[in-house]
Formats: C-alpha cells, sequence, structure tokens
C-alpha cells in the first residue's frame, strides 16, 4: 500500500532534456512506470501523462503539431500510480493555463473531477510538486495567488461538477446535431454559468470526428458576449493564454453585430442584453437596430437572434438590476417568437444549473439570503460551512476586512448604489461617511476587485457581479429599508444614486432592482459573507435572521 507520509525528500524528481532526442536515458521507470511531462519551447507548453514516457516522445514527434516544442520536463514520483498521474495531469493544466507564464496547448476534453484511493493525501502534496516547477522555473505564480485569481476560476480546464458536465455534454450534443435552434441555460449566482460557456468555447474549438479526423468547429465563427465590460477584459487577457482561443472571440453585443452572421454566439449573464431604455449612445444602438433592418425598439437579444444560427443564453432572472436590462417575461417571448421565425414547432432548448460552486453555505444559503430581501417569513439558520454575520458597529465591520484580508485576500467592501458618485469629478473627495469613517467608491470598472488600492475603496454592483471574493463585506445603504408598521422591506428612492438605474423605472420596478442588487453582492463570498445595515429598523430585522459578529 502506497504510503504517502514517509519520508518527503525527493519525492518528486523533475529532469530536462532536449526534444526529440535518440536517448532519455536508461533509467527502468522510463519505460515502466506512471509518469508526468511538460513539453516546452519558452512559450508554449504541453502536459501528458504516461506509463511509457520514452514511447509516448516518440509518438509525439510522429505529431506535426508537437514539432514546435524543443525541451520535455519528465516528472517522476515513487508514490505515482496511474490514478494519481491522471489527476495531477489535470491539474497541471489548470493550474498552468491560470499561472500565465505559458500558453497551454491542451484540449480540455479529459478534464474531469475523479476520486480515487487516498486522494486527499495526494491533493496534499500537489503544492510540494508545484513548488519544485516554480524552482524550475516552469511556473510563477503560487497555488494560494493562483485560486484567488480570475484566470483560474473561468479557465476552460476547470473541472467541472456532475452538474455542469451533464449540461455541457447535453449542449454539445445539441450543437453537434446541428439543429440550430437557441439554447437556454437557466442558473442562479456561482453555479458556474460562465465557467461552461468559456468550457464549451475551449472545447469546440478543439473537438475531433472519431470517424473523419476532421475538426468541424475550427472553422466555424464563434464568440463569447459578455454584457460587463470589467469582466469582459478578464477574459480577453485569460483567451491570449489559450491555443484555440482568442481575445477577439469575446465581444459586447454590438461589436458581434458589427462582425456580421455568426454560427454560435455563447450569451453570458443574458439578463443584462440592453433593451432601448436608460442606456448610454443611442446613437449607436439605433445604428444597430437600422443596420439589422429592425424596428427602433428592438433589443440586444434581437439583434442576437437575428445574427446567430445558434445562440446560447446564460440566464438568471433574479440578477436583473436596472431598467436596461432584459427581464425573463421579455426573454421568454422573444425567443419564442424567433422560434416561430424559424418555423421551429415546440419549446426552444432550456436547461438548468443548480448545484452551487462558489458559496460554501450552498443553495441553502442562496435561498435563505433570498427569502430575507423579498419579506419570506423563514426561520433563523445558520451554516455549519459558511461566515455569514451582521455586525452593529461600522468601525469592526471596516477592521474585520482588514484582518480577513491579511489572513487570506480577495476581501472586499460592496455597497448598493446609496451615495452619490462624488470621486468622478473629484478625486480629492469621498463618496461615503459612516461614523466617523470615510471611504471612496471603486477608482475603476475593470477587473476593480484585483486592482491595487481596492482593498481600501467601495465596489459597486458594476464591478462585482460576476466576480468572486473570499469574503464579501457589504454595506447595506439607506436605499433600502424596513417599515415597522407593515412590517416589510421598502426601497427609498430619494437615497438611491444610480440615475440611469431609476430615471425610468417605475416604483415596483425600483423595489425589485435594489432588492436584486443586494442579492448579487450578498452572494459573491465563497467563505463568509459581513453585513452592516446603515437603517436601524432593517438592521434590527435582519439581526432576527443573522448571526451578530
Amino acid at each position: 500500500m502506497v504510503n504517502i507520509e514517509t519520508t518527503k525528500e525527493n519525492l518528486y524528481v523533475i529532469t530536462n532534456h532536449r526534444f526529440p532526442s535518440e536517448s532519455y536515458g536508461n533509467d527502468d521507470y522510463l519505460g515502466n512506470w506512471p509518469m508526468l511531462y511538460i513539453l516546452e519551447n519558452g512559450n508554449k507548453v504541453y502536459i501528458g501523462e504516461s506509463t511509457n514516457v520514452a514511447e509516448r516522445m516518440k509518438q509525439h514527434y510522429n505529431n506535426h503539431e508537437k514539432r514546435e516544442f524543443n525541451q520535455v520536463h519528465f516528472i517522476y514520483s515513487g508514490k505515482f500510480n496511474q490514478s494519481v498521474t491522471f489527476d495531477y495531469e489535470s491539474k497541471l493544466i489548470q493550474f498552468v493555463s491560470a499561472d500565465g507564464k505559458y500558453i497551454i496547448t491542451n484540449k480540455n476534453d479529459g478534464i474531469a473531477n475523479k476520486n480515487y484511493f487516498r486522494k486527499t493525501d495526494y491533493d496534499d502534496t500537489f503544492e510540494e510538486l508545484w513548488n519544485e516547477l516554480r524552482s524550475y522555473n516552469l511556473a510563477e505564480h503560487t497555488l494560494e495567488q493562483i485560486k484567488n485569481s480570475e484566470f483560474y476560476k473561468y479557465s476552460p480546464f476547470k473541472e467541472l461538477n456532475r452538474d455542469q458536465k451533464k449540461l455541457a455534454d447535453d449542449i454539445i450534443y445539441e450543437i453537434r446535431a446541428g439543429k440550430e435552434l437557441p439554447i437556454v441555460v437557466e442558473g442562479r449566482p456561482g453555479t458556474g454559468k460562465t465557467i461552461v460557456a468559456v468550457y464549451l468555447m475551449k472545447y469546440l474549438r478543439d473537438y475531433e470526428d472519431e470517424k473523419t479526423h476532421e475538426y468541424p468547429f475550427r472553422d466555424k465563427k464563434m464568440g463569447l458576449i459578455i454584457p460587463q465590460t470589467s469582466l469582459r477584459a478578464t477574459l480577453k487577457s485569460l483567451f491570449k493564454k489559450i491555443e484555440g482561443l482568442a481575445s477577439k472571440d469575446v465581444i459586447g453585443a454590438s461589436e458581434a453585430v458589427k462582425s456580421g452572421e455568426w454560427d454560435i454566439l455563447f450569451v453570458d449573464e443574458a439578463q443584462k442584453l440592453q433593451v432601448r431604455r436608460s442606456i448610454v449612445g443611442y446613437q449607436a444602438y439605433d445604428n444597430n437596430n437600422k443596420k439589422l433592418g429592425l424596428p427602433s425598439d428592438a433589443t440586444e437579444l434581437d439583434w442576437i437572434l437575428k445574427i446567430s444560427k445558434t445562440p446560447v443564453f446564460f440566464f438568471d432572472p433574479d440578477q436583473l438590476s436596472g431598467p436596461s436590462g432584459t427581464t425573463i417575461e421579455v426573454f421568454r417571448d422573444k425567443v419564442k417568437l424567433e422560434m416561430g421565425r424559424r418555423q421551429r414547432i415546440g419549446a426552444y432548448l432550456t436547461h438548468f444549473l443548480k448545484m452551487q460552486m462558489r458559496v460554501k453555505g450552498g443553495e441553502e444559503y442562496i435561498n435563505y439570503v433570498n427569502d430575507i430581501l423579498h419579506d419570506v417569513g423563514v426561520p433563523k439558520k445558520t451554516f455549519a460551512d459558511y461566515d455569514f454575520k451582521i455586525f452593529s458597529s461600522f468601525g469592526d465591520f471596516n477592521k474585520e476586512l482588514y484582518v480577513k484580508e491579511k489572513d487570506m485576500e480577495l476581501c472586499r467592501m460592496l455597497a448598493g448604489y446609496a451615495w452619490e458618485w462624488k470621486t468622478k469629478n473629484d478625486k480629492t473627495a469621498y463618496d461615503i461617511e459612516i461614523e466617523g469613517i470615510s471611504k471612496r467608491w471603486n477608482h475603476c470598472l475593470n477587473n476593480w476587485i484585483n486592482s491595487d488600492g481596492a482593498i481600501d475603496e467601495v465596489g459597486c454592483i458594476h464591478t462585482s457581479a460576476g466576480y468572486d471574493l473570499n469574503y464579501a463585506f457589504v454595506i447595506l445603504g439607506r436605499d433600502i429599508r424596513y417599515d415597522e408598521v407593515n412590517g416589510r422591506i421598502y426601497v427609498d428612492k430619494s437615497c438611491y444614486f444610480d440615475k440611469r438605474g431609476k430615471q425610468s423605472a417605475t416604483e415596483e420596478e425600483l423595489d425589485l432592482y435594489i432588492r436584486n442588487i443586494y442579492y448579487v453582492l450578498m452572494t459573491r463570498g465563497i467563505r463568509g459573507t459581513y453585513l452592516y445595515v446603515c437603517d436601524d429598523k432593517l438592521r434590527d430585522y435582519f439581526m432576527k435572521y443573522v448571526e451578530r459578529a
């Protein structure tokens, strides 16, 4: 039986060789032992595993695509078995791709989260291997840095859970069948909608038909529409480092129109597709409608339905946070009309993602937060694996932010748009003042979460939606309050400062948007969510449901 806790000296041996080579040595393990290897040329890498690496190198050299490499690094351990090397191969592909030092050329069709005997022990020692690779200059960042990065979260090599894998397989089947119909995926925060979209882009680019050995999707026109400009910039940077993908694949809806017709368009956060209401740039919007021959009130959803043979929408109606977005009713009506235009009878293809991947409190926590914000009377709950607390002192709340950031990083303060944005015009001013403590709104939109100085600022819905945090410190401003007489939460329009968010919204719509904004903010934290509530009566209401810090 493997005893991985014995001596850890020389647990991993890494050797370097020219590729190709007449001989890689005379060691027995080169021809009869499960091993890992990394092919590289200083810019690109290919990661693999084999029980006969010497023979595998001959096979690789006969493959024209592998002849771009000039070095190979063999990784040996006396503790390896083939289950371990399969697992470590997947891990290395994930972490090397997110590390960003090399462009990775692997496909992602074999990535899966597999269990095996004593897997947790091998999980614990993987970091030693990673540190060895760093010492050989084959990686740059620590595992902790990578795990906290957006590149790791959105990597197309991310191991999918069974819910995500089944969804991906179903969509791949439908696309390969050539149905050319709208496909819809509904999922709540943290279920991995964006991860699946990125995975599918990479998978289809690399897909090889087993019978014909052709690549039917390699030349197809595919794109990934990301409505949020901040997340779009992050994914553009990621796609630069992935073989078969490119930064130009990540676009906005208007860019998609400029590029003409598409074979497949994946649309993330489809509820953020704009309608002609409370938007920036009416002229450009109207020009797109004219170009497509659509009426003046057509929406970005109409654009995508018209220009894409197979649009794949990832949708969460509970994350609609402003009047310019697409409601579930509008979405369903327009997709049904498109089915009629294409002369297809029956319902469009709908799938659901349910397994919670972000929040350690799981779907139970997500439902709990939603119920609290929508005045649903539920019994008080605590979560064994999730830290959900409320503070009565903003000073303590602010101090704890820095404690958590020092301990695990990726902790940020977030708030609803309940304060004017003074620093847009005066960089020396402060936007938010609570209990004598002054704060500024986020200084940038693109990738604010990971920017310098973010720990001292407060992020809004536009800079935090779609991102993961270890801890979210959420301020509920005076735009959301509690009416003790009627026993209900209500919104205060006079304390909501998103002009576009309220200029055309009805009272009922604004009530929904503000509740949804806090729902999104309170579901960013992986390990925990801490609250500070400005309205005294609302704080008392929340204290019935949330543990005091």
